[in-house]
Formats: structure tokens, sequence, C-alpha cells
């Protein structure tokens, strides 16, 4: 006989409240519970390993995925609940791939201004001086229409001359323009460099961002362990769920 437990049960286990574990059997994260003659909901254990699963899910892979995963077991589609936790891999893949890349396109800024800077001497000035746009595609060995793409998609943000309204591409529009092409070389879309670049400029430039790659790195890692943790009890639920025939 199926052990009953009443929703204060499995919420107990989890410290959440009842109201959570009714929203997570309505919207088909759980399965559906048998109903007492008074109406009151009876889970089993099934349910049970069922919250386990999710809950585990939502540590790894964020709400919206677990939550699909879980419709997809019990819609009885185990391919598709398979193909969301195989994305979830690829995307953390992806973000350690581009955090190498980010590593390295740091380290090889850092190398160049330290070490032997080169490129565009104009303004009587450093290569930190202040570019035109036709300038820095010269310094880049791009075009200025690709400039202005960056521009367009929000990763470079110069200032306008008062008196020309040109562009005025100053020290850290240069950094970020070297960090976006650096990027592009290695295949990454724009709207992923926007995000990287932004860091940058909000970490106050490379040197800065050294600890934010630290806590990225280590938000990683984290999430590759809930992974590895959430894999045990999904498939405890789906045993639970479908036993398999003693031989």
């Amino acid at each position: 006989m199926k052990t009953r437990l009443r929703p204060a049960d499995l919420a107990r286990e989890h410290g959440i409240s009842t109201q959570a574990v009714r929203n997570y059997e309505q919207d088909g994260f759980l399965p559906p519970a048998t109903r007492t003659p008074s109406g009151y909901r009876v889970y089993t254990e099934v349910h049970a390993a069922a919250l386990r699963a999710f809950l585990a899910l939502v540590a790894a892979y964020g709400h919206a995925t677990a939550g699909g995963i879980m419709n997809a077991v019990h819609d009885d589609d185990l391919g598709r609940a398979l193909t969301l936790v195989d994305r979830g891999h690829l995307r953390l893949l992806r973000d350690r791939e581009t955090l190498d890349a980010v590593r390295q396109a740091i380290g090889h800024l850092t190398t160049v201004h330290e070490g032997h800077p080169h490129g565009h001497k104009s303004h009587e000035g450093a290569p930190h001086g202040s570019y035109s746009i036709g300038e820095l595609a010269r310094r880049l060995g791009v075009t200025a229409a690709t400039v202005r793409a960056w521009e367009r998609a929000g990763i470079l943000v110069p200032a306008r001359d008062p008196a020309t309204g040109y562009r005025v591409f100053e020290a850290a529009d240069v950094r970020d323009a070297e960090l976006t092409h650096l990027l592009r070389r290695g295949g990454y879309p724009l709207e992923h460099i926007a995000t990287v670049v932004g860091q940058v400029r909000t970490a106050g430039g490379t040197e800065s961002l050294a600890a934010a790659l630290e806590t990225w790195q280590e938000r990683l890692t984290a999430r590759g362990v809930a992974m590895l943790d959430a894999a045990a009890p999904l498939s405890e639920y789906l045993r639970e769920r479908c036993p398999r025939p003693a031989r």
C-alpha cells in the first residue's frame, strides 16, 4: 500500500509553503493528486520524488527549463525531457567557452597596452587619445560600417563632438572595440558580446574585471555541480513513476 502524504508533508521537507506544492501540481510539475471524498489532496511517495526532482532541476537549469522537463515527463515524452537537459548542458559549455574567450581577450588587451602599444598615434598622443570612427576602424582593420553596427548593438557608446556631431572614441571605447573585435573573430554573436563588454564597462576596465570573472567562474561551477546533483533525483523519480517489472 502506498504511503498517503498531505501537502504539508511535502512542503515541510523543503521548507516551502503548501500553496507552492499545490501550484506545482497545478502547473504540471507534479503528477495529479488523488482526492478524498471531502476534496482534500492525497499525495504519495511518487509525488514526493517528483517534488525532489523538480526542485533539484530548478537549482540546475532554472524554473522555466525545470518545469519544461517535468511537463515533458508527465506527457510521457522522455525524449523532449532529455533534449531540454541536453540544451542546458550545451548552454553551460558555451558559457564556459565564452568565459575562456573573455579571459584570453582581456589578457591580450592587457599585454598590448602594457607591453608594446601599436596602432594609430594621431592627436600628438599615445594610443589613449581620441579617435574618429574612420581612425578607429583603421586601427582595428575593419570598416566604419562594422563599427557603426557595433554601436547599434549597444556595444560601443561613443560621445559626440558638440561642434560637429561626429563620434569621438576615447580610450575606454577603444578598449571595448578591441575586445569586441577579438570576440567577433572567435565567432561570438553581437548580443553576447554586448553583455560581456557591458560587464567590462561596469567593472571599470579590464583589470577590475578579474574579480568579476572569478565570480562568473564560481557560478558556472556551481551550476555544473547542480546539474550533476539533479540527475540522481530525476532518475529516481522516473523509476518511482514507471517502475521496471521484476525479472
